[in-house]
């Protein structure tokens, strides 16, 4: 689907959370996130949004995908399955699609791009990434971080697109 990029930060193992929380802080992905989707829309499920820290993300379209059809947000539009959210965006503009791990496998399917910040290190988690078939994405563009000071592990920012 035109315009509908997956957006991750994943660890070796593809883990991505644990007990709805993730698992290590890196000031530059957090960075990279927030530059890349300001000003879009951005999809998430109900567990993720629970995660955030200060609800609906400013400066973004946020849309919920949840089962509980009476539940209203405030600063969000309410969404009942993949499809009724992806109505509800405007793909003539990039539409990121945040998680968790459940949307991030029934959207990659649907994604002509994701961008993954890989952390180098395997973590125990309970969520998990869909692995990528190589046969499908081709990697465009990847840019190598050492752990530092800044950041206890090594990672990469890298760039699919569908073939």
């Amino acid at each position: 689907m035109k315009n509908t990029s997956i957006i991750v930060a994943i660890a070796e193992n593809y883990a991505i959370g644990k007990d709805n929380e993730l698992l290590w802080h890196i000031s530059d992905d957090l960075k990279r996130f927030k530059k890349l989707t300001s000003g879009h829309t951005v999809i998430m499920g109900q567990n993720t949004f629970d995660s955030l820290p200060n609800g609906a993300l400013p400066k973004r379209t946020n849309i919920v995908i949840t089962f509980n059809k009476e539940l209203k947000i405030p600063g969000c539009i309410m969404a009942y399955s993949i499809e009724d959210a992806i109505k509800k965006c405007d793909l003539n503009q990039e539409v990121f699609v945040i998680g968790g791990g459940s949307i991030y496998e029934q959207f990659l399917e649907f994604a002509d791009k994701i961008y993954i910040t890989l952390v180098h290190k395997n973590f125990d988690a309970d969520t998990f990434f869909p692995k990528i078939d190589s046969n499908k994405w081709s990697i465009i563009e990847q840019t190598d971080f050492p752990a530092d000071d800044k950041s206890k592990y090594a990672y990469s920012f890298i760039t699919y697109v569908k073939k």
